[in-house]
């Protein structure tokens, strides 16, 4: 009986409403109930007006510079370039062609005797300190002969490169200057996603572009050595080493990189949250250099089904995939195998936290590490070592630096130390830093050691710059890498 009974005062409970609205609809449709319609009908809320950003940009652009470089050529070949589009192919890797000096071209001048400068690239920067500092990225500068800061009241003045970091992509450069206005710096950690940002450059050389969006999203991992901003804001080729803004008008970010099918952009762009730029600054500004925290391990993700298969709960955390001999690692107790979850108590999310983790570390301090060891979790005191085959952050243009430049084939390369080499038990190749493009898809990871380019075996950087550049790129490219202790061939195949 009670199943019967239910539905029919469910019913009657749906009927009611729709009832008394009738009632209430009939009662307002009678004549003497207009007057007291009107009064009835509720005054909408204001919407919320978009932000207005030109007292921001009043404020805080006399803060943002130009800065164009130059470098010397003897080659001859093309034609001139257009600065912004030299930035744009330098930044995405596609080689450069040969130019001919301004005033030169004939066959029996001796180049070489004559090097001559002309203009390099565009890009922006940042005043960080009255008293003349500039915070840009570090491919900017890379290579450059001469620095040239344009200040908004049309100052140009030649700049020193203090030191540039390539992992980073963080630079300083001095100019000779008093009474700047120094732009305030922010907190990247206090972004919220949804949040309004602007940006400030000089896309394609056109000075003080402004251009707004929102943060899109916090710590996205690119394969590079940052965690980055990723935002909508308009960036293109002059805009990396610009200011991103919040609306109080703090530095939150160093616009640095765009995602990019066609080269324009695209909707997608990434910034270096300026507490690590900072920090990365004021190593640049004490000593010219940046110095990092290394243990000796060799790593890898940790994925779903091997957390699950093991007991972990959850993939994070890295797995070692190799211990250096005699590194700190090894001398800690760390084995491969294990799974490194914390690092003085810091969680490990990701694999690839464990690098940027360790190398914050003040080398020769003492660190705990939590590994994940055959189904229990254990402590271990490791005494963290320096990173000294850290190339990139020399100053640019410094004698015998080799930054970790990003080849055509769509990989970032550093050469192998000498007790790296006696490890692996090589006489050369170079290490893979960062991965995209053609290359990702091949399988290539950082971590990665190439030993051969298209059967050509490989030396160093500079040698793997130039087959990668001499490579074509019509065909399939094979690079013999080696991973761990395996050696395999992968091979790269072009977009089409």
């Amino acid at each position: 009986m009670n199943d019967r009974t239910i539905p029919a005062v469910s019913s009657a409970g749906r009927l009611a409403p729709v009832l008394g609205a009738l009632a209430l609809a009939a009662a307002l449709s009678s004549p003497g109930f207009a007057g007291a319609q009107t009064a009835a009908v509720p005054v909408a809320a204001p919407t919320a007006a978009l932000p207005d950003f030109s007292e921001l940009v009043e404020r805080v652009g006399p803060g943002v510079v130009n800065i164009r470089t130059t470098e010397r050529v003897r080659a001859r070949g093309s034609q001139d370039l257009d600065p912004g589009i030299e930035e744009f192919l330098r930044r995405f890797g596609i080689p450069l062609p040969r130019s001919t000096p301004r005033g030169g071209g004939g066959e029996d001048e001796d180049d070489d005797a004559n090097p001559q400068t002309q203009p390099r690239g565009v890009g922006s920067g940042f005043i960080i300190s009255a008293d003349g500092y500039v915070l840009t990225n570090a491919h900017v500068v890379e290579g450059a002969e001469e620095v040239i800061v344009t200040l908004t009241d049309q100052r140009e003045l030649k700049a020193r490169i203090v030191g540039a970091d390539a992992r980073t992509d963080v630079a300083v450069v001095k100019i000779d200057a008093t009474g700047l206005p120094a732009l305030k710096i922010g907190d990247a950690g206090r972004l919220k996603v949804g949040e309004w940002v602007v940006a400030i450059g000089s896309p394609f050389g056109l000075d003080n572009t402004v251009t707004a969006g929102i943060v899109s999203a916090k710590q996205r991992d690119t394969g590079d050595y940052l965690n980055f901003i990723q935002t909508d804001v308009a960036i293109n080729p002059g805009n990396s080493g610009g200011p991103l803004l919040n609306l109080r008008g703090e530095v939150v970010g160093i616009n640095s990189q765009i995602y990019s099918r066609s080269g324009g952009f695209m909707g997608i762009s990434f910034a270096i949250p300026i507490d690590d730029a900072i920090r990365v600054a004021d190593q640049l500004r004490a000593s010219g250099r940046v110095v990092r925290g290394r243990i000796g391990v060799q790593i890898a993700p940790v994925t779903k089904e091997v957390a699950e298969a093991i007991g972990l709960g959850k993939p994070a955390g890295a797995l070692v995939r190799n211990v250096e001999k005699g590194g700190p690692a090894e001398k800690a107790g760390v084995e491969a195998g294990d799974i490194i979850t914390r690092v003085d108590g810091k969680p490990v999310e990701r694999s690839g936290e464990l690098p940027r983790i360790v190398g914050a570390i003040k080398p020769g301090s003492e660190s705990r590490l939590t590994v994940f060891r055959r189904g229990a979790t254990r402590e271990l005191s490791v005494t963290v070592a320096e990173f000294q085959d850290d190339r990139a952050a020399r100053p640019a243009g410094a004698p015998g630096s080799a930054p970790a430049a990003k080849s055509a084939l769509g990989l970032s390369v550093a050469d192998l130390a000498e007790a790296q080499m006696r490890q692996l038990g090589v006489r050369g190749g170079v290490r893979v830093e960062s991965v995209d493009g053609a290359a990702a898809r091949a399988g290539l990871r950082p971590g990665d050691v190439i030993l051969a380019l298209d059967n050509t075996d490989v030396i160093d950087v500079r040698q793997f710059q130039s087959l990668a550049a001499k490579a074509e790129k019509s065909k399939a490219i094979s690079v013999l890498v080696r991973r761990g202790d395996a050696v395999s061939y992968l091979v790269i195949r072009p977009a089409r």
